[in-house]
């Protein structure tokens, strides 16, 4: 008996070739757009174009922006009114806080302590004496003689251990100068400082 091939019925030969031939088709257009790259980008949908035009138009139109014009700017200096601002005198009653010479800000000190029990602490600003004392003077006055004249005395100094010999308006190291000499003080002025201090005799 011989074997039936199946290409009796040939309508449906023809259905299985035209199914080939549309999945070869649409494989290759798969292959093709994989290696040509990504597909050109889709326009908008006619709805969507239509939905973005109805909003903008139902957007409301408010009143125009003032347009402004450099053409009356005046690059120019005016030193006139420079001055005007450079002569101004402070007036009023507080600190001056653009002159060094101004008052300090007075910080009161606070009645108590925030915490119960703990001592009242007073910041260096408010223990700060208005103005800085200059330095002790460092010589020690320890004797004098009559010099050759027999009119006037010569002072004995010591500062740490350097020994000086100096009459009335000379000058010790190179800072101090000699104003009056007695027998109990002696009279010296800090030139660095320009301040007068009594050195009393000290005995060794």
């Amino acid at each position: 008996m011989a074997l039936r091939l199946g290409t009796e019925n040939k309508k449906q030969v023809y259905i299985l070739a035209a199914l080939f031939v549309v999945i070869a088709a649409i494989g290759g257009k798969e292959i093709y757009s994989t290696f040509t790259g990504p597909s050109a980008p889709s326009q908008p949908l006619p709805e969507q174009s239509a939905t973005s035009s109805a909003a903008g138009a139902e957007m409301p139109a408010g009143p125009e922006a003032q347009e402004l014009s450099d053409s009356d700017i005046d690059p120019r200096l005016h030193f006139g009114k420079l001055a005007q601002s450079e002569d101004v005198v402070y007036t009023g009653t507080g600190r001056n806080i653009f002159s060094a010479s101004s008052a300090p800000v007075s910080i009161p000190t606070p009645l108590a302590s925030a915490r119960p029990g703990a001592p009242v602490v007073q910041t260096a600003a408010a223990q700060a004496p208005g103005v800085p004392q200059p330095p002790s003077i460092s010589l020690q006055y320890f004797g004098y003689s009559e010099a050759e004249d027999n009119r006037s005395f010569e002072a004995f100094f010591v500062d740490g251990d350097n020994i000086f010999v100096a009459k009335t308006g000379e000058i010790v190291d190179h800072r101090y100068k000699v104003v009056s000499i007695r027998p109990a003080s002696a009279e010296v002025t800090d030139l660095a400082y320009n301040h007068t201090q009594d050195l009393p005799v000290t005995k060794f």
